[in-house]
């Protein structure tokens, strides 16, 4: 059994505190710009695609700008619209914490979709690569949330359930790790093994982004605890679980949309 009592602040400077949260971000997001471009590099190489690299520079502003603005807004309204619209001044309070991963990636979709219209790029050629990467981020995510003792999970009695001292003393799912593990890693290689096939078509990735990642989300919200102020919806699922289903189900239709179009 292990007793959490990590810092989420790795150096406090007074005014200034650099936290564990904030560094995830940070890494995710060059990480996977890194990494998006060796993706690009092989599918231009492999598919016989033209695409100025410079273009996927240009369009990580958008997602940083896509990615806080979406999320914070899908948290005001999935998980607090009351509270918010009580408390309006606190929306800006970004730093308070409060970010909806599906208001993200809504965020992130309609930003790439302008970027793609701009500069007459294929949308989901761009949403593939922003897939591919995305679990890298994920991954630091949900460790940060795990440094952080948030998001915690439900009370068990497994032997390497984790006791968060400023919640409770009772053991619980490290239901942080559970989803590092299923959106982060295994996540990165199915997506990342599809991508680099010799199969692949472009469309692929995203959908099979939204239906992966909403399965192992629904798996993991079976071990977390729901938001305090939400509960279970129809006293039985969790928004998480009910935002990842929409995710699953608006996957498959896209698959269905694109191999219809291909005539099969």
């Amino acid at each position: 059994m292990f007793t959490h009592n990590l810092d989420p602040v790795l150096i406090d400077f007074g005014l200034i505190a650099i936290r564990w949260y904030s560094l995830a971000y940070i890494f995710g997001i060059i990480i996977g710009w890194w990494f998006g471009k060796k993706i690009i590099a092989h599918l231009i190489k492999n598919l016989n695609f033209e695409f100025d690299v410079k273009k996927f520079d240009d369009l990580i502003t958008y997602l940083i700008i896509s990615l806080i603005i979406g999320g914070r807004i899908g948290y005001i309204i999935f998980y607090n619209l009351t509270y918010y619209i009580s408390n309006p001044i606190d929306i800006i309070k970004i730093w308070e914490g409060g970010m909806s991963f599906h208001g993200a990636l809504i965020g992130i979709i309609i930003g790439t979709y302008l970027f793609s219209l701009k500069r007459n790029v294929p949308v989901f050629f761009l949403l593939d690569i922003i897939a591919c990467v995305s679990p890298i981020g994920i991954f630091l995510g949900r460790i940060a949330n795990f440094i952080n003792g948030e998001l915690v999970g439900k009370a068990t009695d497994v032997s390497w359930g984790v006791i968060f001292p400023n919640l409770d003393m009772l053991p619980r799912h490290p239901s942080q790790l559970y989803e590092a593990i299923l959106e982060g890693i295994i996540l990165f290689l199915i997506l990342n093994i599809l991508i680099f096939t010799r199969k692949y078509k472009i469309g692929s990735s995203s959908c099979m982004f939204l239906i992966f990642y909403g399965a192992f989300r629904i798996i993991s919200e079976y071990f977390r605890e729901p938001d305090i102020q939400i509960g279970y919806l129809f006293d039985l699922f969790s928004m998480g679980t009910i935002l990842s289903f929409i995710m699953i189900v608006s996957g498959l239709v896209i698959i269905n949309s694109f191999k219809r179009k291909n005539g099969r």
